[in-house]
């Protein structure tokens, strides 16, 4: 009887501890939000995203102040639609901007807002129109080639020896 119930504890244990871990792998991996705040949704669009998920944070100073519900392509617009959970207890004005950022140099990238100087504020069903798209490195890596060859080319008269 006494071996059985310490095999039930050490079972219940076990348990605890697999949910502890698969808990904090969801939560590092950014796959589980856990927020009981009411929210409002607000959209915006852009033309490039990057590599931007879905539950991506949106920050302001630092903070979390939201999540990226959805991300759609706009066939009319040719531009991606980003819908944004924003939590109720932030407000910001509607003249606000949005920028995709990376943390880190290689890190994930996430939506940074940055408060304007409106009198309204958001609300749900807002558009956001004040956006910057992603910083994509290829494209910055291929601007700087480009931008090196062509001077390259330009400078390619034959030097004349000093004296001559």
């Amino acid at each position: 009887m006494q071996r059985s119930k310490n095999d039930i504890w050490v079972g219940l244990f076990v348990l605890l501890g697999a949910a502890a871990i698969l808990f904090l792998a969801l939560q590092s991996a950014n796959l589980l939000s856990l927020s009981f705040q009411p929210n409002y949704r607000v959209t915006a669009y852009f033309d490039n995203i990057g590599g931007l998920k879905p539950k991506a944070a949106l920050k302001s100073a630092g903070v979390v102040v939201g999540r990226v519900e959805s991300i759609t392509f706009d066939d009319k617009s040719f531009r991606a639609k980003v819908t944004l959970a924003m939590e109720s207890r932030y407000a910001f004005p509607k003249d606000s901007s949005l920028k995709i950022l990376t943390s880190g140099l290689l890190g994930e990238q996430y939506i940074g807002i940055e408060p304007g100087a409106e009198e309204k504020l958001l609300a749900n069903g807002d558009k956001m129109s004040s956006t910057q798209s992603a910083v994509v490195l290829e494209n910055l890596i291929g601007q700087f080639l480009y931008s090196k060859a062509s001077d390259g080319s330009s400078n390619s008269s034959p030097a004349t020896a000093p004296g001559k």
